[in-house]
């Protein structure tokens, strides 16, 4: 039973939605059955989605709201990363597909180092 049925709705008058307290849909349902039900998380950002037919969503966010996280139903999924200014430095997805513009950390790759008064560079190797 849908909640439209259970709250005995009249589909003439439109679909049934739902919101929460910040004016977010939560749910919809329409004359045929057919729904989709959604979270939101404290900053407003959608969590959670899901359809009547079995589709859903999920997703994460840092503290800027930026999502870091995203995954499907259809096994699909997409890590980021992002630095103090919003710009993304780190894209991975579940096809393989990966942009790394994280800051590579020093090395010490041509430097002068001085042992028992000998100096040597350093090679990475």
């Amino acid at each position: 039973m849908t909640i439209a049925q259970l709250l005995k709705h009249d589909f003439s008058k439109g679909s049934l939605s739902l919101y929460n307290n910040n004016g977010n849909r939560i749910y919809i349902e329409w004359s045929d059955g057919t729904w989709c039900k959604r979270e939101y998380d404290s900053n407003g950002n959608e969590i959670y989605f899901e359809d009547s037919k079995g589709y859903w969503t999920k997703h994460q966010y840092d503290s800027n709201c930026k999502c870091i996280y995203y995954e499907n139903s259809n096994d699909y999924w997409v890590k980021q990363e992002f630095d103090a200014n919003g710009n993304r430095i780190y894209y991975e997805n579940s096809m393989g597909t990966i942009i790394d513009k994280r800051p590579k950390k020093e090395t010490c790759n041509g430097k002068v180092v001085e042992i028992d008064g000998k100096k040597y560079k350093l090679t990475e190797v």
